[in-house]
């Protein structure tokens, strides 16, 4: 195993964020130059901290399954928008453009948001193609461009089932100006990638319509996309096997922990959807 830490730094002198990531060495007794997909995991923390509980131990569940993982620990308040997005979307590039030192397929770089650091992930889904990315970070969108999208319980909408603290986190001052164009379901369109998305229906923080709202955009959009509905579970279970587990297994439901199962599956498929 491979293990990396690099620093991104977001645009115009912004603070940098470590991207930690676990690859898969290269075996010639294996799979000579075998080329894996990638998951970056964005943990969520109502953009005041990355957690824990979606991180290492969710990463490391990926590279069981024989992909990569990297561990994006992005700016969070007093950083506003679009700095995360911006290190999200220069980490994004900075893997396409060592794909083959680290033997990662470029065409199945696969960004995993939870919470709000679904909101980020679902973001670059969304912006990858604007301009105010390319100015900000001077790369080409394709560089960029995510593969697919895992979303677990993410924050979506700013409307009536708004997590509200995450928007203010993310916005500050701005929030009443940003808020209705950073609503994701609002801007979903044919450049969203292939999506896999799973929330609970008694998440008491987040509301299961920020899921049921995006599932509805997708669908009119045309975007591949795979929804479980799991009928208990709190908010933040992360991987909600042992690995991710609290003091007292807190976070612990093992109804919900076959996502990660469902993932993989959905991953495997990954190239042949559209």
């Amino acid at each position: 195993m491979n293990y990396q830490v690099r620093s991104i730094a977001a645009p115009d002198g912004g603070p940098s964020a470590p991207l930690t990531l676990y690859l898969w060495d290269n075996s010639v007794e294996l799979d000579d130059g075998l080329r894996r997909p990638l998951v970056l995991l964005c943990p969520g923390g109502c953009y005041a901290m990355t957690s824990d509980r979606e991180a290492e131990g969710m990463a490391l569940r990926f590279v069981a399954m024989g992909v990569h993982a990297a561990v994006l620990r992005y700016s969070v308040a007093p950083a506003r928008f679009p700095t995360a997005l911006c290190q999200l979307s220069a980490a994004v590039a900075l893997i396409r453009s060592h794909a083959d030192e680290w033997y990662v397929d470029p065409e199945r770089i696969i960004v995993q948001g939870s919470s709000a650091g679904g909101h980020l992930a679902c973001s670059l889904g969304v912006f990858w193609p604007e301009d105010f990315l390319t100015q900000a970070l001077g790369t080409p969108p394709e560089l960029r461009r995510p593969n697919g999208l895992i979303l677990s319980y993410p924050v979506i909408t700013a409307g009536p089932f708004a997590h509200r603290a995450s928007f203010h986190n993310l916005l500050g001052e701005r929030e009443e100006e940003l808020s209705e164009p950073l609503s994701l379901e609002r801007r979903i369109g044919p450049q969203v990638p292939p999506v896999f998305v799973w929330h609970t229906y008694t998440d008491q923080s987040v509301p299961v319509e920020n899921s049921l709202l995006l599932l509805n955009a997708l669908r009119a959009a045309g975007v591949s996309t795979e929804f479980h509905l799991f009928p208990v579970g709190r908010h933040g279970l992360g991987t909600a096997g042992p690995l991710t587990a609290g003091r007292d297994n807190a976070g612990l439901q093992m109804e919900c922990a076959v996502w990660m199962d469902l993932a993989e599956t959905w991953l495997k498929g990954l190239g042949q959807r559209s």
